[in-house]
């Protein structure tokens, strides 16, 4: 396990009070000496640049992420890191600000939902200069009394994600890369439910994950079984 540095790195020049401080702090624990922050590429702010690398911390929305990458990706290298949360915390700020309560969410984060992401640029992983790595985080999610948040949530708002350490680190660089997450156990044609059994997760975090790599040309539909969709490897 290993804990994130306890200050931000220095930036180069660029208003950052809108960033939350996950994104900062996952900065702080990627970053390595001669690193620069928060530089203009290309008409794009990117989060660090080591030397021809472009590293771009992204916590949620690839979809957000896609027209940055497709402008920049025939030029320069970039690698997207992004967390998982494999624990999270709930803690509750009352309007004074001081802390209510803090409990565990029952939700426990794996490698594979990274497909839920991957979604929106999944034509893009077969880039050459594109690289991803998935970080698995324990974090805190600070919730705020302020009415304007969702009915499932009571009118909580979610106002900031705190990293409380990095367990796990995983990087891809080809679609052969994800491929490799298909579990060996899966028979030679599987549908979705057989692998959400496999790799322990949501139907959902399944289908997500056969569209990607079908996008991919890593696996390819065979047939039907029943209402479900046959897929094999290729």
């Amino acid at each position: 396990m290993t804990d994130p540095a306890p200050t931000s790195p220095e930036q180069d020049g660029i208003n950052l009070y809108s960033e939350k401080s996950l994104h900062i702090a996952l900065k702080s624990w990627y970053a390595q000496p001669g690193d620069r922050f928060e530089v203009e590429v290309d008409g794009s702010v990117i989060d660090v640049v080591r030397d021809d690398l472009l590293i771009e911390i992204q916590t949620k929305n690839f979809s957000a992420l896609k027209r940055k990458l497709t402008r920049l990706l025939d030029h320069h290298r970039v690698r997207v890191v992004h967390p998982v949360p494999q624990a999270r915390w709930i803690v509750k700020l009352g309007a004074d600000g001081k802390r209510q309560s803090r409990r565990k969410s029952p939700i426990k984060g794996s490698v594979y939902h990274v497909f839920s992401e991957l979604v929106y640029v999944h034509h893009l992983m077969a880039h050459p200069n594109l690289s991803l790595d998935v970080l698995l985080v324990h974090e805190e999610e600070i919730r705020c009394n302020d009415g304007k948040g969702s009915w499932r949530r009571k009118g909580w708002s979610i106002c900031d994600r705190r990293l409380l350490q990095v367990n796990e680190s995983y990087g891809f660089a080809t679609p052969q890369d994800l491929a490799e997450l298909l579990p060996e156990s899966l028979p030679e044609a599987f549908t979705t439910a057989h692998l959400a059994k496999a790799i322990g997760q949501r139907r959902r975090i399944a289908q997500q994950m056969t569209y990607c790599l079908k996008h991919m040309a890593m696996i390819e539909m065979v047939g039907k079984q029943g209402n479900a969709h046959v897929y094999t490897r290729l």
